[in-house]
């Protein structure tokens, strides 16, 4: 497990007693009750129409949340906006063909968290199979750092709009090159996959990781039949237990 703390913006901003700007430097718009609405304060300039869905319209204006995607810088921009004290990742079991990371986000109190600072977290992955792959495992460990954050953000300001570091290589390339979605790879290697190797190695049979789920109450753990059925963010924490522990330990 590789941990980064990210870099805060420098500088400050004057803020009322809700936690919101009140230099006059931000429009806030607000819901019908009372709480900022976030997808609303989001720029023009940050949208553009998803590439996946092959549209053929591309006035922006006039397409719903769910054709359009959201570029990061948009993120970025109303995270400082809400207020921030810290981000942490954490890169769980890094391997030259899939990377898991957990984005957690420390937001500073206003009125909507009832002026209490909340955690929040999102976890993002990044493998051979839905990204370039280019750079290796560190490439992989960025990009998924990046798509937790991005969805961390998403996630608690409530904007259902999908950012572009979440989408798969080959939407990328149309997006950049104009080039067609069908050189999408369906290569490489899945979490599951992963996880199927490390037990492999060390000896652990499925048996046993189903009955360690059941003894710690996973939730819906009497569902998982197969790796497959594992949640991903639970699948990087086995790599990494079984990893470190004997086989009958796990």
């Amino acid at each position: 497990m590789r941990k980064k703390k990210a870099e805060l913006p420098e500088g400050g901003v004057t803020r009322n007693a809700g936690g919101l700007i009140n230099d006059g430097s931000v429009n806030y718009h607000f819901t019908s009750d009372g709480l900022i609405d976030w997808r609303k304060m989001v720029k023009d300039c940050y949208l553009y129409p998803n590439p996946s869905k092959n549209l053929s319209e591309t006035d922006i204006t006039k397409l719903d949340d769910r054709d359009l995607c959201i570029l990061l810088g948009g993120l970025k921009e109303l995270a400082q906006i809400r207020g921030y004290t810290s981000v942490d990742y954490d890169v769980v079991a890094p391997s030259p063909e899939c990377v898991i990371a957990t984005c957690k986000i420390t937001w500073i109190a206003n009125f909507e968290t009832e002026n209490k600072e909340v955690t929040f977290s999102a976890i993002g992955d990044a493998s051979l199979n839905n990204t370039s792959g280019i750079g290796g495992v560190y490439y992989l460990a960025s990009t998924a750092e990046n798509r937790a954050f991005a969805r961390c953000i998403r996630s608690f300001l409530r904007i259902n709009v999908v950012s572009r570091e979440e989408l798969a290589k080959g939407f990328l390339k149309l997006r950049n090159n104009n080039e067609s979605s069908s050189d999408v790879s369906s290569g490489g290697a899945s979490p599951a996959n992963l996880l199927e190797e490390t037990m492999k190695k060390k000896g652990v049979p499925f048996s046993q990781i189903r009955a360690k789920l059941l003894e710690e109450g996973l939730d819906g753990a009497e569902d998982i039949n197969s790796v497959n059925d594992i949640p991903k963010d639970k699948i990087f924490e086995l790599i990494t237990r079984i990893k470190k522990a004997k086989a009958k330990a796990v």
